[in-house]
C-alpha cells in the first residue's frame, strides 16, 4: 500500500501503484505557490493554449496533454513516457514563451504524478484545492480546458478516462456533502469585500467592468446584498454589455466612459480578459479631484490584472486584486471544514477506483497473449479433428468452432478477473510475471 498525504497533511491510503502509473504527471503553480504578479504572467490565453498543444504533441516525450489557466492556476496536465524529459520540454517552453527567468519560475513549480498527479486533479476538480473551497467555477473551467484539448486531439485514452472520472467526482462532492452550500467564489468575495467597505451598499454606484461570467455572478449577489443601487455596466462589446445590465435593470456604458463615470462611482468591479490595464493611474488622478477626494474602491478579480496597482498611491483611491480577497473568505472555509472531510473521503475513493483500472490496462497485453496462445492450440488441434473425419459437414465443423470459442472465453474468465485485481495486499507484477512465464507468453 502507499501512503499519501492530501494539502492538509492528512494521511490517504491508497492502493499499490502499477508500473507505469507515473506517467501521469500535473506540472503548474497555484495561488498556494505564486503570487497573482507571476500568476499573471503565465496565464494562457486561448490562441497560446492551443499553439501549446499542438507544439506539446510533436514532443516524443509527451503522449497526452491538457492545460487549465484559471485566476489562481496554470497546469499541464500530461501522460508521458519520460517524466523528466517531458517537465524539461514544457518548462522551457514556458518560461520561453512568458520570458520569465527558470531561476524565477522553479520555486513555484509544482510536480504532482502518479497516484499524487490522480489525487490532484480531483480535489481540484472538486474545488478543494481552490482559494475558495467549494467554488463552482473551476468544474467549468477544467471542463472548458479538456474540451480545448480534446478538440485538438492532444488527449487520449488516460486522460480521457482521468478527466471524466474527475467530473463524476466533483459532481458527487456537490450533491453528497454541503461543501457548496455557502454561496463562495471570487465574485462573490468580491462583493462580501465591497460590503465591509461600506456599511451599506444601498443608494451607491457600482461600475461593473466585463460582462462574463465572473461579472454576472457578482451581479447577482450584489442583488441580493441591496435593496437599491446604480448599477452601470462597460463591456469592450457594447451589445454583451447592454444584455447583462438590462437582466438587472442597470445602465450599459462604452469603455470610453469609464474615465468620466470615475467622477461619480464608489465601487468599481473588474474582470475583463484585457492583457493591459483597462484602468491607469493617470486616470484617476484627476478624477479623484473632481470628487473632493471622497473615497473610490476597486476590486479587481481579473488575471491578469486590470487595474493599476499603482493606483494604490493616490489618497483615497483603494485598490483590492484577488490575492486579498482571502481574508473575506476566511469565515466561509471554516464553516466548510466539516464537509470537507466528507468530500475528501469521496475523492479518496475516486482515486483508487481510478488507480485500479489503469492498473488493469497492464493486464490487458498479457490477457490477449494468452488468448492467442490458446486459440493457436485450439486451432491446430481442430485442423487434426477435421482430417481425421473427413465426413464432416460445414455445418458440423462450424459448430466445433463456436465450441472452441466458447472454451476459451470460459477457461479465460477466472484468470482475467484475477489478474485485473489479485487483491490490495497483492502485487499484480509478480501474478502478471508467472503467467507470463507458466504459458511461455514471451518468445
Amino acid at each position: 500500500m502507499t501512503l499519501l498525504q492530501n494539502d492538509n497533511g492528512d494521511p490517504m491510503i491508497l492502493a499499490e501503484p502499477g508500473p507505469d502509473l507515473s506517467d501521469i504527471v500535473v506540472l503548474g503553480v497555484n495561488h498556494k505557490t505564486a503570487a497573482v504578479e507571476l500568476r499573471e504572467k503565465l496565464a494562457f490565453s486561448a490562441e497560446e493554449t492551443e499553439a501549446a498543444l499542438k507544439l506539446f504533441q510533436k514532443a516524443p516525450s509527451i503522449r497526452e496533454a491538457m492545460i487549465l489557466s484559471t485566476c489562481n492556476r496554470v497546469e499541464v496536465l500530461l501522460v508521458t513516457k519520460n517524466k523528466s524529459l517531458a517537465i524539461d520540454t514544457i518548462s522551457s517552453f514556458i518560461t520561453e514563451k512568458k520570458a520569465i527567468a527558470p531561476a524565477h519560475l522553479k520555486p513555484c513549480v509544482y510536480v504532482h504524478s502518479g497516484s499524487q498527479a490522480i489525487l490532484h486533479v480531483f480535489r481540484v476538480a472538486a474545488s478543494l484545492d481552490s482559494m475558495m473551497i467549494g467554488e463552482p467555477q473551476i468544474l467549468g473551467q477544467l471542463k472548458e480546458a479538456f474540451k480545448t484539448a480534446v478538440t485538438l486531439k492532444s488527449t487520449g485514452l488516460i486522460l480521457n478516462r482521468l478527466l471524466h472520472k474527475a467530473f463524476s467526482t466533483a459532481k458527487r462532492v456537490r450533491t453528497e456533502t454541503g461543501i457548496g452550500g455557502h454561496a463562495v467564489s471570487i465574485s462573490y468575495a468580491a462583493v462580501e469585500l465591497a460590503k465591509k467597505i461600506f456599511d451599506t451598499l444601498d443608494g451607491k454606484t457600482i461600475l461593473l467592468i466585463g460582462a462574463g461570467e465572473m461579472a454576472e455572478l457578482a451581479v447577482e449577489h450584489l442583488i441580493r446584498s441591496t435593496a437599491s443601487m446604480n448599477l452601470l455596466v462597460a463591456n469592450r462589446t457594447f451589445s454583451v454589455g447592454v444584455a447583462l445590465a438590462g437582466r438587472f435593470r442597470g445602465r450599459a456604458i462604452h469603455l470610453e466612459e469609464i474615465p468620466e463615470t470615475l467622477k461619480t462611482a464608489d465601487i468599481i468591479i473588474s474582470s475583463t480578459g484585457s492583457p493591459a490595464y483597462v484602468i491607469s493611474k493617470d486616470q484617476v488622478k484627476p478624477a479623484m479631484r473632481s470628487r473632493k477626494h471622497r473615497p473610490l474602491f476597486f476590486i479587481d478579480i481579473a488575471v491578469p490584472r486590470d487595474i493599476d496597482p499603482d493606483i494604490n498611491r493616490i489618497p483615497n483611491a483603494y485598490v483590492y486584486d484577488i490575492d486579498d480577497l482571502q481574508g473575506a473568505i476566511r469565515e466561509n472555509i471554516e464553516n466548510r471544514n466539516a464537509e470537507s472531510i466528507k468530500a475528501e473521503r469521496i475523492v479518496e475513493e475516486s482515486v483508487i477506483k481510478f488507480t485500479e483500472w489503469y492498473q488493469s490496462l497492464d493486464v490487458v497485453p498479457t490477457i490477449i497473449d494468452l488468448r492467442e496462445k490458446l486459440g493457436a492450440i485450439l486451432t491446430a488441434e481442430l485442423a487434426k479433428t477435421f482430417q481425421a473425419l473427413p465426413l464432416l459437414t460445414e455445418t458440423d465443423r462450424q459448430a466445433f468452432e463456436r465450441m472452441a470459442e466458447s472454451v476459451i472465453k470460459k477457461a479465460l474468465h477466472d484468470p482475467a478477473r484475477f489478474l485485473k485485481n489479485p487483491g490490495a495486499h497483492r502485487n499484480k507484477a509478480v501474478y502478471l510475471d508467472f503467467t507470463r512465464k507458466l504459458f511461455h507468453l514471451d518468445p
